[in-house]
């Protein structure tokens, strides 16, 4: 229904999206309300940046559906796997002092480091933890540090990559990955003798002038103007509470807000130099051209409106083509915050579209409308488009689990309202995940996680030695089969998962998960 109301009210925005204009601020704000509504978003933050000055720096909607307090321009957000960049940037400093070189061995700072193929540990540089090429699987390891409150140190993540194994060949293929970003952070600790969180903060956010940010929101010195992230539940948008793991901080722990994230922006753009004059430098023109080169290919189609012809990763960054032009972007994702940068260098560009609820689509409708303005671009609605889009995929993943809801009721009534839990009640570990239990909680049968506690549930029949888990945090958007094998006397002795609805963050990598029953 909220797609119907939303989509009635697009023809306010037809005269940007039609017009090949750069959006005055009055159109901006239109395009920032509509977007609010259509895709059930609190509030949202926008800059747009043009010839090194923020031109538009405003908030919209609601930063805390609790309180109701709004979101201005120095509203501080979660800016997620934005903060990737920095932790490139930071070992790019590292790198003009001479105290690292991009393709050093991480096993020169960080001796324990290991991978599950030792020749993939010794050949492993600097560079590799930045650029996605590992040849582990897209968020293998994530459930160390995702969903929020799981109690894996970073010396744990460290310790426990050794466990996963490549689904590709080393230097093969393009697989997001969040915890190597974690070792990078740990790099950069151990080549300054700062730790990531003050080398941040004390070498990148004091000198460009952040009045408000902070490396991780445990450090914010006044959190009174922050948002509270928000994600749908039962279909209505909800308030969550902010439990970030610490370990993953330089893996997208940082907080920031327009004001300050825009120093950063036109620092990017300006090749690292900024100050009066751009007199200062905070990494050299050599660090600045490696970090914004292309390190690993991603493939493109060159489809309209764009014409993108080719994208890749470089360090810390996405990069890509847009109708002829570099453009260099990244987005964040937490638990009901996601967060997009984009900058387009040739024609002094950048966009920032902070958000409290997890929808991709607000951010992207907003930033390709602005761009478009700027770009030539015609007769794209981005707000319909991805509203669209966003439809389709939720009646499909809709579909699915109607699927799975219909197949453990037709199971429970097979058992008479009495599923037999009792063969697969124990314990089992995995060798990175560590121990969940099978048991009966106030007579229902129950997965619980030892080391992620958000990970717990009741269990239900589904078909044969499968079961589903259903998360008590409705908020994950995450349920689960839990397949058992089992030995030769037919008794449950390992557990495999796997998400069911095909819009599960990939953080939940269930998939990586190898159970063994210990007991």
């Amino acid at each position: 229904m909220k797609y119907i109301l939303s989509l009635c009210s697009l023809c306010m925005l037809f005269t940007i999206t039609t017009s090949a204009q750069t959006l005055s601020s009055k159109q901006v704000d239109s395009l920032v309300e509509l977007t609010l509504k259509t895709f059930n978003v609190p509030g949202i933050s926008v800059g747009i940046i043009k010839d090194g000055q923020l031109i538009h720096a405003k908030g919209y909607g609601i930063a805390n559906l609790n309180t109701g307090k709004k979101v201005d321009e120095y509203t501080l957000f979660g800016i997620a796997s934005n903060s990737k960049s920095y932790t490139a940037a930071a070992l790019g400093m590292l790198v003009d002092e001479g105290k690292l070189k991009w393709d050093d061995k991480v096993t020169d700072y960080i001796p324990e480091f290991k991978m599950y193929n030792p020749y993939v540990t010794d050949e492993f540089t600097i560079r590799d933890l930045l650029t996605h090429r590992s040849g582990l699987g897209l968020g293998a390891g994530d459930l160390m540090m995702f969903p929020d409150q799981s109690d894996f140190t970073k010396q744990d993540i460290i310790h426990n990559l050794r466990y996963l194994k490549q689904v590709s060949s080393f230097r093969t293929k393009y697989d997001y990955d969040n915890n190597l970003y974690i070792v990078a952070g740990e790099v950069v600790a151990r080549a300054s003798g700062l730790s990531w969180e003050d080398f941040i903060e004390k070498r990148i956010m004091t000198p460009l002038g952040f009045k408000n940010s902070a490396a991780s929101v445990t450090r914010l010195k006044d959190n009174t103007n922050s948002i509270r992230p928000h994600a749908p539940v039962n279909g209505k948008v909800e308030t969550l509470d902010i439990d970030w793991s610490e370990s993953a901080n330089a893996a997208g722990g940082i907080w920031s807000n327009i004001i300050d994230e825009s120093k950063w922006v036109i620092m990017q753009m300006n090749h690292g130099k900024y100050g009066e004059g751009l007199k200062q430098s905070l990494f050299s023109e050599n660090v600045h051209e490696e970090m914004w080169s292309a390190q690993t290919n991603i493939g493109a189609k060159a489809m309209a409106p764009y014409n993108t012809h080719f994208a890749a990763y470089g360090l810390g960054w996405f990069l890509s083509d847009v109708k002829g032009y570099k453009q260099v972007t990244h987005t964040g994702g937490l638990a009901g915050i996601v967060t997009q940068v984009v900058m387009i260098p040739e024609i002094n560009l950048g966009i920032i579209v902070l958000t409290n609820q997890q929808s991709g689509a607000a951010f992207s409708a907003i930033s390709n409308t602005i761009k478009d303005g700027y770009l030539g671009v015609k007769g794209y609605n981005w707000v319909k488009i991805f509203a669209e889009r966003v439809a389709k995929g939720e009646a499909e993943a809709k579909k699915i689990n109607d699927e799975v809801a219909v197949t453990i009721l037709e199971q429970t009534k097979k058992a008479a309202g009495a599923f037999n839990v009792e063969p697969y009640i124990g314990k089992y570990t995995d060798q990175w995940f560590g121990e969940v239990e099978i048991s009966l909680k106030e007579g229902k049968p129950w997965f619980a996680s030892k080391r992620s506690p958000r990970l717990s549930g009741p269990l239900f029949p589904y078909k044969g030695n499968t079961l589903i888990v259903r998360w008590t945090n409705r908020s994950m958007d995450a349920d689960a089969f839990v397949m058992f094998s089992t030995d030769k006397d037919g008794k449950p002795a390992g557990i495999k998962m796997n998400a069911i609805s095909p819009l599960t963050d990939f953080s939940f990598d269930f998939q990586d998960l190898d159970f063994k029953r210990i007991n």
